[in-house]
Order: C-alpha cells, then sequence, then structure tokens
C-alpha cells in the first residue's frame, strides 16, 4: 500500500519504519528541511533502541523514503497518517493549529479518494473538525479515522510492531476496515484491533495516558504518607501490587511523570471535559501531585543543606525523563536541577543519551560529564534523578571517595537501604526512612 506520513518526529518517524517494515511503501513528510536531510542520510535526530537500524533497513530496500514536499507525498497515497504535534496552551487546552493546518494542506493535494488517519493525540470531536476541513478543501471523498498511538519511548518498536491492542475509531466502516487490515500484519499473536467510534477513540487515548499518570500520582502520594509515618513504600507497594486487580505496573515512587505525552494529555483531558461539563477534580489533583513531587526532593536537599546553596556542588546524575530515550521533555530532572540553581548551587550532570538535549534547555548553567564518576568530584551529595540502568549497581567505594561526603538523594529508589548502611552512607530516597550515616566518618 501506498502510505504519506505527516510528520516526521517521535510517533510519525516510528510509524513510518514499522510500516514499511511489512511491506508498504511509505514516505515520510515534514516541513524540517534538516530534519528531513538527517533522516535521509541516515541519522535519527533522536534516541530510540533500534528504530535508527529499522529505518535504514527500510531506506535500502527503497520502502521508506523522506520528503518536505506535502503535497507530492500525499498525491498518490491511499492512507495518510498525521503525526503533527498537538502542544498544549497556557490553559492546558490542544493547540490544534498544526494539525488543522496540515490537514488542510493534505486535502489540497489529494489526487484522488484517501483515508486520512489520526495518529496525534486529540480531543474529542477532531476527526469531525478535520472532516468538514477536508470536505471544504477538495473534491475527493476522504474519511478520517483515529487510530491513536501507544507507544512508550525506550520500547517504542516492540510496542508498535507487537501491540497490546490496536483501537480503531472510524464512523465509516469500509474506512476503518482498510485501516484494520493495515494492521493485521502485528497482531499475529491475537492481540486485538478494537473497532469503535471515533470519538471514542479519541477519547480511549486520553483515558488511557491520564488513568496510567494517575496511578503514579497516587503512588507518590503513599510514598509521602509513608514518609511521615516511618514507614516502607516498597512494602506497601508490593502489598497492594499483589492483588491482581491493581498490579504492579505504574506503582513506582520517584518524581513523578515527565514526557510529551502525560502532562499535556492530563491536562487536556481536564481542559475539554471541563469544557463539556464535566467535574474533573481528580484529573486536576494528579496534575497539582505530580507538579509538587520533584519540589519535594529539592526541599529535602535545601532542609539537609541549607536553603543558600551557594557554594555547594551537587553531582546529578539523569536529565531525561525516563531511562532508554534522550527526551527531556517536561523532565522532573530539568526541574529539580533549576530549583537548585536558582537556590544558588553549582550542578555537575551527567546522562547516557540526554546531555545534548538538556544542554538546549540548561545551557551552560551545569557542568556535562561524559562519563557519571567525573560528576562526582569535590561534589557534596549525588542526586539520582533518572533509573538508567547502568546507574544501578555503581561502585559505592569510588562513590564516597569522590564526594565531600557519602550523601545520596535518590530520586527513583533506586538502592536498597541495607546497602547503604554497608556503605556508610546518608541517604534519602522516596516514601522510605532515611539512612544515617556514622558522624565520625564524614569528609571535612
Amino acid at each position: 500500500m501506498q502510505i504519506a506520513i505527516v510528520g516526521s518526529g517521535y510517533v510519525g518517524l516510528v510509524t513510518a519504519a514499522c510500516l514499511a517494515d511489512s511491506g508498504n511503501h511509505v514516505v515520510a513528510i515534514d516541513n524540517d528541511r534538516a530534519k528531513i536531510e538527517a533522516l535521509r542520510s541516515g541519522r535519527c535526530p533522536f534516541f530510540e533502541p533500534g528504530l535508527e537500524e529499522l529505518a535504514g533497513k527500510n531506506m535500502r530496500s527503497g520502502r521508506l523514503r523522506f520528503s518536505t514536499d506535502l503535497a507530492r507525498g500525499v498525491a498518490d497515497a491511499r492512507v495518510i497518517f498525521l503525526a503533527v504535534g498537538t502542544p498544549p496552551r497556557a490553559d492546558g487546552s490542544a493547540d490544534l493549529s498544526a494539525i488543522e493546518s496540515a490537514a488542510v494542506e493534505v486535502a489540497r493535494g489529494l489526487t484522488g479518494p484517501a483515508i486520512l488517519v489520526t495518529k496525534s493525540t486529540v480531543p474529542v470531536g477532531t476527526g469531525a473538525r478535520l472532516e468538514a476541513l477536508i470536505a471544504a478543501n477538495t473534491p475527493h471523498r476522504c474519511p478520517v479515522v483515529s487510530n491513536p498511538e501507544f507507544l512508550k519511548e525506550g520500547s517504542a518498536l516492540s510496542d508498535f510492531l507487537r501491540p497490546d491492542r490496536v483501537v480503531i475509531g472510524a464512523d465509516d466502516p469500509a474506512a476503518g476496515d482498510e485501516i484494520a487490515e493495515l494492521h493485521q500484519p502485528f497482531v499475529r499473536n491475537n492481540k486485538p484491533i478494537l473497532r469503535m467510534g471515533r470519538a471514542a477513540a479519541e477519547l480511549t487515548k486520553y483515558a488511557a495516558n491520564a488513568y496510567l499518570a494517575t496511578r503514579i500520582s497516587f503512588i507518590n502520594e503513599i510514598a509521602d504518607v509513608c514518609e511521615h509515618l516511618n514507614v516502607d513504600v516498597n512494602d506497601v507497594r508490593r502489598g497492594i501490587g499483589s492483588d491482581q486487580r491493581i498490579g504492579h505496573h505504574f506503582l513506582y515512587p520517584g518524581l513523578g511523570y515527565g514526557g510529551s505525552c502525560f502532562p499535556k494529555d492530563v491536562q487536556a483531558l481536564a481542559s475539554f471535559g471541563r469544557a463539556a461539563g464535566a467535574d474533573c477534580q481528580l484529573l486536576e489533583a494528579v496534575h497539582r501531585r505530580n507538579l509538587a513531587q520533584g519540589q519535594r526532593m529539592v526541599r529535602r536537599v535545601l532542609d539537609r543543606l541549607g536553603e543558600n546553596l551557594a557554594g555547594k556542588r551537587l553531582a546529578a546524575w539523569g536529565l531525561a525523563f525516563k531511562p532508554e530515550t534522550d527526551d527531556v521533555r517536561e523532565a522532573p530532572a530539568l526541574t529539580v536541577i533549576e530549583a537548585l540553581l536558582k537556590a544558588g548551587a553549582q550542578v555537575a550532570v551527567h546522562d547516557p543519551r540526554a546531555m545534548e538535549s538538556a544542554r538546549r534547555v540548561l545551557g551552560e548553567r551545569v557542568t556535562y560529564h561524559p562519563e557519571p564518576y567525573a560528576a562526582l568530584q569535590d561534589a557534596d551529595a549525588l542526586l539520582i534523578l533518572t533509573e538508567w540502568m547502568e546507574f544501578r549497581s555503581p561502585d559505592f567505594r569510588r562513590i564516597a571517595a569522590m564526594l565531600r561526603q557519602p550523601l545520596i538523594f535518590d530520586g527513583r529508589n533506586l538502592y536498597a537501604a541495607a546497602t547503604m548502611r554497608r556503605y556508610n552512607f546518608e541517604y534519602y530516597s522516596v516514601g522510605r526512612p532515611p539512612v544515617a550515616m556514622q558522624r565520625d566518618d564524614v569528609k571535612t
């Protein structure tokens, strides 16, 4: 099948590479010329495990190409995917200007009937709005189908190639049939293709992300209760997670959620829910809890080291909002670092993948270290801000020797209290009792 994908960002590029890999001929389109040139040369503009290799394989086969010419790209396409950003406005609502503009451009470029598929996360009713815009700008029939993505950064290829489910929202049954057929190669493991109305599919994406975000905010609130009652949140988490009605997924206390989806989608769902007359108190509380979570770690640092951090040097391991990505959008790590800088601290940072992304936000206000231990030299404390695997079993003796004092603030609960006691660290984590060190071992 001839397929065009408008938008070569995270979702668009993963979709393009995977659909090409199943035998389709795909053109991925973007108005960012530098991005397209990088992709044509075999370089992915962001890090996602395996994506650069899969895209390169399908480019060499001739099934995947890249273009900045939208009209030419969609002219012969039977299916056109829209993977255009829907960023939040100041009030939390989704800004649909880019996707609406793209739909109009697509309509004007059509040379025959086609199907437009929204991969972008859009409020309920957007599909109907896009269908009206298309009808006003082309004589060709072009129904709009909602096919929301459920990709996790760091495992996006697996999520697309072996999905838990495929959601197809179509008010035109024949168009829905074609999109279901397009996804058949990816559900040979008997996972379902769920057919529903377009509005239901649009809401499903928001509801899924909001529920997962709610679980994160919930366990972080329980962690707060645990700290006040001197209870280990890990015991509580295991106790409730073993209930098969609840499970363990997304019940990991930490610095809160970040990235390009959860923060904006929770706010957008609350926004269009309120506009429709719904009472969205829970969603609003989830968002507030998440905003507060990073500040709780900052407060702990200030309580321990003093309100004025001038003259203090802090080492931070982790910048990305989660491991296996270089994405720092809404990253809790950056929120923490910004607050520490405001308090006067010098901050030395390391991340396996996200330092260049972070540099675009933090500039030269921090120092960047390609090797994690280099960031520790003469630091007053180590902060764990992203749970990269390589941070889970470090050389604790080396850490203690390089720090001015053996002090760790762990925002991701990577280390066991027994381990911290064995190496004589002073250790603060999330929802667990602190670990004290022998005061006569403190370096001066």
